[in-house]
């Protein structure tokens, strides 16, 4: 018995048997040498494929110099034509001023964002631009609840348009947002002609579009001239810009309240940095939601729809932060 148990362990403790090699431990586990290579190699490609997969939208400086152009000729319009405005029956060409840039606005939002039931979507902002500028011109008193209820009336109108029709009707969903946002700039633009019948309103208008314009302008300009730094690949502008943007229109609107009854540069300061910024950050997301449009994949739509985009929608957002300034700060 003892016998055969030794016997066991000589053979458990014994070698392989002849013509056969033990196996080794790295056959079974990889030493770290051998798999660190190939797992560095490994990293090395798929950080190339990100990077090559982040494209760099180059600066045009030709473009941004035509949008400055073109913010500066919507401001001068917008400015001037409210210093033109008058009581009664002669409120009626400014309106007809704010309708055509309602009107700009439509085409250049509509295209840009593409939404469905575009036509459809088109008519109904159209009719609720002419209704608020009705409404801002008709009362005997001036007030904006008129436009809230245009508002609300035009984005509903909006939403059930884009449910008729079946194919439609699967991204109407996704285009809440787009809608909305379109309805009220549309709308935030017959906020001029309700501001223009307030005491101050003329002045404020004076003074918040044209620190608006000036940060446009500028920040349009700057980065004509030196987009840095860059605030994201796909996003062709620059922080430098959108900074100087916003303070030259603040500098702007304090020279301007040194010589406007009414105002003090102090006063005029403040309400021009709400407007400057607003507008200038309104450009900024317009560039960022055209960049996040294009990275989805979606087809590019009428080139200066896309371009005429920021100044609107800027001037479109300083307009009602005017009205606020004036009914709440200045009054």
């Amino acid at each position: 018995m003892i016998g055969h148990k030794l016997s066991s362990v000589d053979r458990l403790f014994s070698g392989p048997p002849e013509g056969r090699s033990p196996p080794s431990i790295g056959g079974v586990f990889p030493s770290t040498s051998e798999s660190a290579p190939r797992a560095v190699a490994t990293a090395a490609v798929d950080d190339e494929d990100e990077l090559e997969e982040v494209e760099v939208v180059p600066v045009r400086p030709s473009l941004s110099i035509a949008i400055a152009g073109f913010a500066a000729l919507l401001g001068i319009g917008l400015v001037f034509g409210a210093q033109t405005a008058g009581p009664g029956s002669a409120r009626i060409p400014y309106a007809i001023v704010i309708f055509g840039v309602q009107l700009l606005f439509v085409l250049a939002w509509t295209m840009a964002v593409r939404l469905p039931a575009l036509p459809a979507v088109a008519g109904v902002c159209v009719a609720a631009a002419l209704l608020a500028d009705l409404a801002a011109v008709l009362p005997q008193r001036a007030t904006v609840l008129p436009l809230f209820y245009v508002a609300v009336g035009g984005f509903a109108v909006g939403v059930l348009s884009q449910l008729i029709r079946g194919v439609d009707r699967a991204r109407a969903k996704d285009s809440l947002g787009s809608t909305l946002l379109i309805v009220l700039g549309v709308v935030s633009f017959a906020s001029l002609i309700v501001l223009g019948r307030e005491p101050l309103g003329t002045q404020t208008i004076f003074v918040c579009l044209t620190a608006t314009g000036v940060s446009l302008i500028v920040a349009r300009l700057t980065d004509a001239v030196l987009a840095w730094p860059r605030l994201a690949p796909q996003v062709p502008r620059g922080a430098a810009g959108v900074v100087f943007g916003a303070m030259a229109g603040t500098l702007t609107a304090a020279v301007i309240g040194s010589y406007v009854v009414g105002f003090t540069p102090t006063s005029a300061a403040i309400a021009g940095l709400v407007a400057a910024s607003l507008g200038a950050l309104a450009d900024l997301a317009v560039g960022y939601s055209e960049a996040g449009r294009q990275m989805a994949g979606e087809p590019p739509t009428m080139w200066i729809a896309r371009h005429m985009q920021g100044p609107l929608g800027g001037f479109a957002l300083a307009a009602p932060a005017a009205y606020a300034m004036c009914v709440l700060f200045l009054t």
